[in-house]
């Protein structure tokens, strides 16, 4: 009596139909292979959907430079506003029409535990200066507010001594702070760095005279 089973699927590396045993072993690794391949896609899927979210956030949130020109900001009222607060009056220049700020705000509580009031003026060239007042500052902090640019000579505007650091030929367009001037009176340490022209710095430090009183002395 002859056998009418169909014969079982013939495997060209063996030459032979394949025995059950081997029939399952084939389809279970074509299984695990499917599922390996299927965790592959969803990793790359979820890759893919991670980056979007990414971009998509980047794209939204502002991202302002220190020169970026927004909303003018009223720095004489904040300044009012803390009146009292440190050992010194907050800076509060009276500049020529044209010139704006993009910030003023007085920064307490950082890991230097130096208080700082800052003003981020902006040119009528549309060029920054950032003014920053550090209370009981140290050297640390005076470096860190000219990005560590060595000191390149001295000059005196309105009768207060300023520090020059001069580094625009070693800087390029990108750069916060290509200019800064550094002067001390009482308890504060006045810093002006950005990106604007000896002349507009001059303008700035000649408009704070009245306020440092032209005792600076470093």
């Amino acid at each position: 009596m002859s056998d009418n089973r169909p014969a079982g699927r013939v495997v060209a590396e063996l030459g032979r139909p394949e025995t059950a045993a081997e029939t399952v072993a084939r389809k279970a690794e074509s299984s695990r292979l499917h599922r390996q391949r299927q965790t592959v896609n969803n990793l790359v899927y979820s890759l893919i959907a991670t980056l979007g979210i990414v971009l998509v956030i980047v794209l939204l949130v502002p991202r302002n430079s220190p020169g970026t020109v927004g909303k003018p900001v009223d720095w004489k009222s904040v300044a009012s506003q803390g009146t009292g607060t440190e050992p010194d009056p907050l800076l509060s220049p009276d500049l020529p029409k044209g010139w704006t700020a993009n910030a003023a705000e007085l920064r307490t509580g950082s890991s230097s535990g130096i208080d700082d009031w800052h003003i981020g003026f902006i040119s009528p060239d549309k060029q920054y200066i950032g003014l920053d007042q550090g209370f009981k500052a140290d050297d640390t902090w005076i470096v860190d507010e000219v990005d560590s640019i060595r000191a390149t000579g001295s000059t005196t505007i309105g009768g207060v001594k300023w520090v020059v650091y001069d580094n625009r030929a070693g800087q390029s367009d990108s750069d916060n702070t290509t200019y800064a001037l550094v002067a001390t009176h009482a308890a504060s340490t006045v810093v002006l760095a950005g990106t604007a022209s000896p002349k507009e710095f001059a303008t700035v430090a000649q408009a704070l005279a009245p306020q440092l009183d032209g005792s600076a002395d470093r």
